[in-house]
């Protein structure tokens, strides 16, 4: 089960809601959301955390790119909202497999030489078993990125706790 929530910054602190996230598909979508949430343009947090299996936070300042952190990558990658941020952090391309177009009837992509010998497959893709993602995401609003590093379960009350928005998050949950 997910519990997914947005805190906006205000000039009166932070207000809390919470949030579907079943017409989000991509950090875009996610991004655009937290944007829509956003007071004046400023900063809104998502979270989304699985069950206390892994937690992830993506900022939104204004038109900025989003910034993310994930607390465990391989945790994360097995469920849809986390592989979505996995994914991104990671630099996969979902098209990558899916592209069918490009590639000419032997199996090579348009232009590309024909191999001389049987190539070996390629390695398994490898995702880390632990934090990626920008750990200095929240360090100029109080949270440094070793205290984000130590946190697991209740990670997002205790983040929350730390901006001193834990009652307003705690309202929406």
């Amino acid at each position: 089960m997910y519990f997914a929530a947005l805190l906006a910054r205000t000039e009166d602190g932070w207000e809390a809601s919470d949030t579907e996230l079943d017409d989000v598909e991509t950090l875009s979508d996610l991004a655009e959301l937290a944007r829509e949430a956003s007071v004046d343009d400023d900063t809104v947090i998502a979270f989304i955390e699985q069950e206390d299996a892994w937690f992830g936070v993506v900022r939104v300042d204004g038109e900025d790119d989003p910034r993310v952190y994930v607390s465990d990558a391989a945790a994360a990658a097995r469920s849809s909202y986390g592989a979505m941020l996995t994914d991104e952090l990671l630099g996969k391309d979902e098209d990558e497999d899916d592209d069918l177009d490009a590639l000419d009837l032997d199996g090579t992509e348009d232009g590309e030489p024909e191999p001389e010998e049987e190539d070996s497959p390629a390695p398994a893709e490898v995702i880390p078993a632990g934090p990626v993602g920008d750990a200095d995401v929240l360090s100029d609003l109080g949270v440094s990125a070793k205290e984000l590093r130590a946190l697991d379960t209740d990670a997002l009350g205790q983040i929350a706790d730390m901006l001193g928005a834990a009652e307003i998050l705690e309202a929406v949950r």
